[in-house]
């Protein structure tokens, strides 16, 4: 595909044709640039970013052809191909749709409330033998994910497997003609995206629309109303039901937990699942009707299911040794997945990165082709030390020492593992992207700290997606300054900072000095606003480029001697009727005068707290400290003759008071999905899970006691489990004796006892549960305001409390 042909594509016109090249790579966005040369960029105007005030950034990177739907100033662009459109992300639909028509082979497409991108997986992984798949990479299931995954089609596939999800009506018919699916698979419906649609059933009738081609549709009969809907609107002839229903198609019978007999055509086989639990035995059981259509025999098909292994949905940035950490992509590695781990590499902001990189698989391209492409994205995400694993990578040596600054070269990953320059690992940020057969987990465990098993996971998806439905409530011209004190909420200052940072938001604020050290070391550029300096601080302070709250007398006047002539910026800290910091009415006139007399020291913004955002009983003292606010402000601005930023709302602010954003909002505790107010926010997603694991577990006989000072009884034989967290952990002495509840396998657990330093016994009577088990002291399935609510305090307390020598992991949907 040319650059000339997307004026008929797209329906578009065309604005600049300088040198009519072909179109290879598709590209979203300005951060992720992995090749230039025939690469085109889709500038998309969304509601806080827009793509076109990034084309001459991009232009100047090396990119030449752009879609825009608006009107841009191209005189500047003089090699620059141009189209214009009505819709930038229907022009990218309609471009993959155009590649998608190119092709005859089998293109299996997926949908349905969970499991799409397990089924995916998995059907890849059984049928790798027998084709050469195109997938989605990741969890590239959207509007726009589709069709990139679909672009990745090319000559030497034999077959596709592309997942589609969507989150309201008409968005699946898009998606339809971009995979025009020949086989389809309904995984199943549950409550996800709920909120989009009038009721299940009209979500029921969307998600079909996706198999309107499709020449057979694979659904669990199991599922009454699903398999009704889908036998309503579709002839019987392009139906495959499976499932413990005796009208399926695909019969299942039950022998024991992981033993089933199926039948298929008046055969009867038998499958052992290496799992017992029933939402992987579904995800599995699609697969097998999918092979069966795939005319796979049923000893290929007992054979492989035997060998499925639970499959990393998320890439995972983990503590390691000697200061560094290391992302977990150690599942697969094609180039679609290479690019996502890169991209996830790049939002962090450390000066020092590093790749450890198997070979490629049957990418479909020559050796020399395959190297270039992996040299073009590690180039594109500047990675200068890399370590090689595998042949065709130690083939190629002398071509990549060419053009990445640092390389090892490894023939396995045993050797990597025997020889490897360990000692050299150190205060760096590791990318482990592997191909399943090397097994790079084994270098994952070798970088991996060894902490104890508890675990605060952060998963940084629903950090961005509360990110934008904050972004989302703000007038566009309004700044977002982003709360980063005492770690992060507990979260980790450092990492979280980083993200925020790749986000483009306007400010972070810290606490102390030192928070803001520590980020400036970490590479954070952003404008870092200190709300308690002290004294001892400043010269730090104007060393680092931070910016000081003030908000007395005392703490200007040792800061104007500290400074003498040397210019800062400040931010002014007014008291409306918090009383807790800042300047009062009756400061104003000192305060004026101070400034006036020391012009080195500008104000960057002028803000206040608002006591009591999140509760309505306030609403008219909210309105009260919002007119002070005005007042105060007002007269700062005239009597000095300057324009700062001005600030007042927090999270609940931002929530309940859109008419007081003013120039700027401060988000804290909303970004970590919890909800400030008494108000329902269903669109915030819970950020954190502290999880640990079940130690030990044992019988006590009626009438012992358990733990310290005897204080648990058992007034009957119960079952006990001890688990790996205690008060220095951060889990409070006040959950003790019945009070708190942990969740394991889905039901709530008692503490039993007082809650002791490193661990905590908790009521496991009647449960399911062995030695290992996994156990959420709070997360989606033990909510932290429960947590919360059972000893009295606030969610943030919680979060906070969290103890650093608690291990953090960082995780994000590969996409």
């Amino acid at each position: 595909m040319t650059f000339s042909e997307l004026e008929n594509i797209c329906a578009g016109r065309l604005i600049s044709l300088v040198l009519d090249e072909e179109i290879q790579h598709l590209l979203l966005d300005s951060r992720k640039i992995g090749i230039v040369k025939g690469s085109l960029f889709f500038a998309i105007a969304g509601d806080r970013n827009d793509g076109h005030n990034f084309i001459k950034n991009l232009y100047q990177k090396g990119i030449r052809n752009f879609v825009v739907e608006r009107e841009i100033e191209h005189a500047a662009l003089l090699e620059a191909n141009i189209v214009h459109v009505h819709s930038s992300v229907e022009a990218l639909q309609a471009i993959a749709a155009y590649h998608r028509n190119k092709f005859t082979i089998p293109i299996i497409g997926i949908t349905g409330s969970n499991g799409k991108t397990i089924i995916k997986e998995w059907l890849s992984s059984l049928l790798a033998k027998d084709f050469s798949i195109a997938k989605n990479p990741g969890s590239y299931n959207s509007q726009v994910g589709v069709p990139l995954s679909v672009w990745q089609l090319s000559t030497h596939h034999q077959l596709g497997i592309f997942e589609a999800g969507i989150s309201k009506p008409s968005e699946m018919q898009n998606l339809e003609r971009v995979i025009k699916p020949t086989l389809g698979i309904f995984s199943n419906i549950g409550s996800a995206h709920d909120e989009g649609f009038i009721d299940r059933e009209e979500k029921i009738e969307e998600k079909i629309k996706l198999f309107k081609n499709c020449d057979l549709i694979i659904y669990c009969k199991d599922h009454i109303e699903l398999a009704s809907a889908i036998e309503k609107n579709f002839s019987s002839q392009r139906l495959l039901s499976w499932g413990l229903n005796a009208e399926s198609h695909l019969k299942w019978i039950q022998k024991s937990a992981k033993h089933f007999q199926l039948e298929w055509k008046n055969n009867f086989f038998d499958l052992e699942f290496p799992f017992i639990d029933g939402a992987s035995q579904e995800n599995a059981g699609h697969c097998i009707a999918a092979m069966l259509a795939l005319n796979c025999s049923t000893e290929i098909i007992q054979e492989r299911i035997a060998q499925l292994k639970s499959v990393p949905m998320r890439l995972e940035l983990k503590q390691a040794i000697n200061g560094c950490q290391v992302i977990d992509d150690s599942y697969n590695n094609d180039l679609g997945g290479l690019q996502i781990g890169l991209n996830f590499l790049s939002s962090f902001q450390s000066p020092r990165k590093r790749v450890i990189l198997s070979d490629i698989l049957q990418s479909g391209l020559n050796a020399e082709s395959l190297i270039d492409v992996v040299i073009s994205l590690l180039k594109g995400a500047e990675i200068k030390t890399l370590i090689a694993i595998g042949p065709v990578l130690i083939s190629h040596k002398r071509t990549i020492e060419k053009h990445i600054l640092r390389c090892d070269f490894y023939n396995s990953t045993e050797e990597f593992l025997v020889d490897g320059k360990w000692n050299e690992f150190r205060d760096e940020i590791i990318l482990v992207k592997g191909a399943r057969a090397f097994q790079f987990e084994k270098i994952v465990q070798r970088l991996q700290k060894k902490i104890h098993g508890t675990v605060l996971e952060i998963d940084l998806g629903a950090l961005v997606h509360n990110l934008n439905f904050f972004k989302s409530r703000l007038k566009p011209s309004v700044k977002l300054m982003v709360m980063v004190k005492a770690f992060a909420y507990g979260t980790g200052s450092e990492q979280i900072a980083s993200l925020l940072q790749y986000h483009k938001i306007d400010y972070l604020g810290v606490a102390y000095a030192d928070e803001g050290i520590e980020l400036r070391k970490a590479g954070i550029q952003l404008p870092i606003m200190v709300m308690n300096p002290s004294a001892d601080s400043f010269d730090s302070i104007l060393t680092h480029n931070l910016e000081p709250e003030i908000y007395s007398f005392s703490i200007l006047h040792s800061l104007l001697d500290f400074l003498q002539v040397r210019e800062i910026k400040i931010h002014l800290k007014l008291d409306t009727g918090m009383h807790r910091l800042g300047f009062v009415e009756e400061d104003m006139e000192g305060l004026i005068s101070l400034l006036k007399q020391n012009i080195n020291v500008s104000v960057a913004s002028i803000f206040s707290h608002l006591a009591g955002s999140d509760e309505a009983n306030h609403d008219e003292f909210t309105q009260l400290q919002a007119t002070r606010f005005i007042q105060l402000t007002d007269r700062l601005k005239n009597e000095l003759s300057i324009n700062p930023t001005l600030h007042i709302l927090n999270s609940s602010g931002i929530l309940r008071f859109p008419n007081l954003q003013f120039d700027m909002v401060r988000l804290g505790i909303g970004l970590y999905g919890v909800n400030p107010t008494q108000h329902e926010f269903d669109e915030l997603q819970p950020v954190t899970t502290l999880k640990t694991i079940i130690s030990q577990i044992k019988n006590v006989k009626a009438g012992e006691t358990i733990g310290y000072g005897r204080w648990g009884k058992a007034e009957k034989d119960m079952r006990i489990a001890t688990i790996a967290i205690g008060y220095a952990d951060g889990y409070s002495r006040a959950f003790g004796k019945g009070v708190g509840s942990v969740s394991i396998n889905g039901l709530l657990a008692a503490v039993i006892g007082n809650v002791c330093m490193d661990m905590t016994m908790v009521d496991i009577t009647g449960l399911t549960a062995n030695e290992g088990d996994e156990v959420i002291i709070f997360g989606k399935e033990n909510p932290i305001y429960n947590v919360a609510k059972s000893i009295n305090t606030i969610q943030y307390e919680i979060l906070t409390n969290t103890s650093e020598r608690v291990k953090r992991v960082f995780y994000a949907e590969s996409i």
